[in-house]
């Protein structure tokens, strides 16, 4: 971690002590407890939490390029971990009745919407000082390749970032312009090294073809007393590489290439989260349930719900639960998928899609160990084998257990799938799910679940 992200770091860290810390004092001189030591204790413990609940959700890692909503979505998940710990503390040691309900409340609900204001606004701030120069690091390419040049497209149409493109290293003498994408040419190799033994770069980055394997490795020997930070631009076949897990069979390194992103732990954490979560929201939704499920029986001929054969875990062939929403219980291999103006839903069928609550059952699938809460969304037989031989990993899907909802579904890829392109964006994002899953991530997609559920246009 460099200097520069130490600094903002700190920015951000001492912006949300104040946020959280001032609304609880505030508060304190409002109540007729007038307990201000305790709510400033509350709020002190508060900060501590929430700076720990922060690093497990990365939300002070650096902002450069991820979306102000993944970063609200991030902070939403680490404030309401802290409230509800903070909750908790008062029960267990009997404190709670020193508070006020109405300040806690409004402390509950003011103290994410300022916390997120404020990250907007510092953005600004930073992006403001990055377009005028200001704590950008500079950065120089080696390798005139069109990996290379990709790379610095990207960072020059992204100011934001805080990158200064200096030019490319290349063993070829050109004083065209052209022929480095109107960058400079800095030199060859031998004055790269020169240059990173000086110090005259902050970051260089290596965009050699595989083909250059060996002088790579002799120009990284060449690097090794430099103290410049040196980086790689991996190829595509690097990347999924680089994405793949590493275990030891009989003391040997073994790269996994196509195998379940999970460990033991990890499978554990997924389990004991879909068991308590299905559980507590299965008991809060079973009202709901009993009132679809009249509804659907009352408006229209049929069974209440809607069992389909899918593929599940290591394409096991599963049972998914879901209210019935059409006239018709297709389930075999030929299935057509719902459309926008699909003349077989039922009177109630079309708002129970849009609103997902046709889905609602699968928390059933959830505790029976067949589905999870987060996860590929499971496909119909019937397309699982049409898409398998034309989609590229479309079958890794399968390592995992299928999911209610998923990181796809909240990136706007669901719905009808009436081209290849979006069938291939799903299952992008799917095995991007796959490769990054954390706790944290899943909190994130079931929030944003919730929050999106009826509003999504691609939902019927």
């Amino acid at each position: 971690m460099d200097d520069r992200r130490i600094s903002s770091e700190l920015v951000y860290r001492l912006v949300d002590i104040l946020v959280i810390l001032l609304p609880l004092t505030v508060g304190a001189f409002y109540t007729h407890f007038y307990n201000v030591q305790g709510y400033l204790v509350a709020g002190l413990s508060a900060v501590v939490l929430f700076g720990l609940y922060g690093r497990f959700t990365e939300i002070y890692t650096s902002w450069g390029g991820r979306p102000l909503r993944d970063e609200a979505a991030r902070i939403v998940v680490a404030w309401l971990l802290t409230f509800l710990s903070m909750v908790f503390i008062a029960f267990i040691s009997k404190t709670s009745e020193q508070f006020s309900r109405v300040v806690l409340l409004a402390w509950l609900l003011i103290t994410p919407v300022v916390l997120i204001t404020a990250r907007l606004i510092l953005r600004q701030v930073f992006s403001h000082l990055k377009r005028l120069g200001m704590n950008n690091r500079s950065v120089a390419i080696v390798g005139m390749t069109e990996n290379g040049l990709r790379f610095a497209k990207d960072l020059e149409n992204n100011p934001d970032f805080g990158y200064r493109i200096a030019g490319f290293y290349d063993e070829r003498q050109s004083e065209n312009p052209s022929d480095f994408g109107g960058y400079s040419n800095l030199g060859n190799y031998e004055e790269m090294i020169k240059s990173a033994r000086s110090g005259e770069w902050d970051q260089i980055y290596f965009a050699l073809p595989v083909e250059a394997k060996q002088r790579m490795h002799a120009l990284l020997d060449e690097l090794s007393d430099s103290a410049t930070p040196i980086r790689l631009l991996p190829d595509y076949f690097t990347t999924n590489l680089l994405h793949s897990k590493f275990i030891e069979i009989a003391e040997t390194p073994v790269l996994c290439i196509y195998d379940s992103p999970f460990s033991s732990d990890h499978a554990f954490v997924k389990r004991m989260e879909d068991i308590i979560f299905g559980s507590v929201i299965l008991t809060l939704i079973s009202p709901v349930l009993l009132g679809i499920g009249l509804a659907v029986k009352l408006s229209s001929k049929g069974p209440v719900l809607f069992k389909q054969t899918r593929y599940g875990l290591k394409g096991e062939k599963i049972l998914v639960w879901k209210f019935r929403t059409m006239t018709v219980c297709e389930d075999g291999d030929d299935v057509r998928q719902a459309q926008k103006n699909d003349d077989r839903f039922t009177p109630i069928g079309r708002f129970l899609r849009r609103t997902s609550l046709d889905e609602l059952p699968q928390f059933i699938n959830v505790l029976q160990g067949r589905m999870s809460i987060v996860g590929p969304r499971p496909h119909a037989v019937a397309h699982n084998e049409q898409y398998r031989s034309l989609i590229p990993g479309y079958m890794l899907r399968h390592m995992i257990k299928p999911g209610i909802t998923g990181w796809a579904q909240i990136n706007g890829w669901r719905g009808e799938t009436n081209t290849i392109y979006k069938m291939k964006k799903r299952v992008e994002f799917d095995l991007e799910y796959m490769r990054e899953w954390s706790l944290s991530l899943d909190l994130k997609i079931i929030f944003l679940t919730i929050t999106r559920s009826f509003i999504d246009k691609n939902a019927y």
